[in-house]
């Protein structure tokens, strides 16, 4: 009983500071406040979460949990490429229709520390860059096109939270030119970016030549490329 009534405080106390924080995104939230909403003392607080900063981790692994479990309802393409595209998508409605929970997410920043639960969305943007990176549809290193696509879909959502409006041409620019930048399609006029760009055109409409004829083309592509 004793561990159910515990789990039952530390519930209340994390959903009260979970409504504090989505009902002022930006905002500091008043552990006075949370602990009148939960009904218990300020040391009972202090005994589930250790300080406001393990109260704020709390809030922020809840907040990944809800992304997660809403990109988890979108069934993924099969394309790696188009993949990033619907998880860019995603991630800014997520922070348009959850800007407390994004802005303590990605919008708190301390230096040389990263909520251990943001390594979960990062691993599966990995997990697509690497199958796209396999595909031989990348011209960086599968860890830097993570990372390239992540900090300009942090920089996009943000900037619409700021504006507390969508901005779709705006997002969907940044994605594209993100895209084009780790798949080497950005560049026209230029020889390897232009192999690249039809590369990335077969990989990603195999259909049209055929799997045995898109592999080929793509291997005599690459060798392009390279010799480039």
């Amino acid at each position: 009983m004793t561990q159910i009534a515990n789990a039952d405080t530390r519930t209340r106390l994390l959903d009260a500071a979970a409504e504090q924080v989505a009902a002022t995104p930006g905002e500091d939230i008043s552990l006075r406040a949370i602990c009148a909403q939960a009904g218990v003392k300020m040391p009972t607080l202090y005994h589930f979460f250790g300080s406001k900063q393990g109260l704020l981790d709390a809030v922020v692994e809840r907040g990944f949990d809800l992304y997660l479990a809403e990109k988890g309802a979108h069934e993924p393409s099969g394309d790696p490429i188009q993949d990033l595209r619907d998880g860019w998508d995603a991630h800014v409605a997520f922070g348009i229709a959850n800007p407390g929970f994004y802005t303590l997410m990605y919008g708190q920043v301390h230096p040389g520390h990263a909520p251990e639960a943001q390594e979960r969305p990062s691993a599966m943007l990995r997990a697509l860059t690497k199958a796209a990176a396999d595909q031989g549809r990348l011209t960086v290193p599968p860890d830097q096109a993570a990372a390239h696509i992540l900090v300009a879909n942090i920089g996009v959502t943000l900037r619409q939270i700021i504006l507390a409006e969508e901005d779709r041409p705006l997002s969907v620019a940044v994605r594209e030119g993100a895209i084009a930048a780790i798949t080497g399609t950005s560049a026209a006029g230029d020889r390897p970016a232009e192999i690249h760009r039809v590369l990335e055109h077969a990989a990603a409409n195999p259909e049209i030549l055929g799997a045995t004829e898109t592999q080929l083309l793509t291997k005599w592509l690459r060798t392009l490329a390279e010799s480039s």
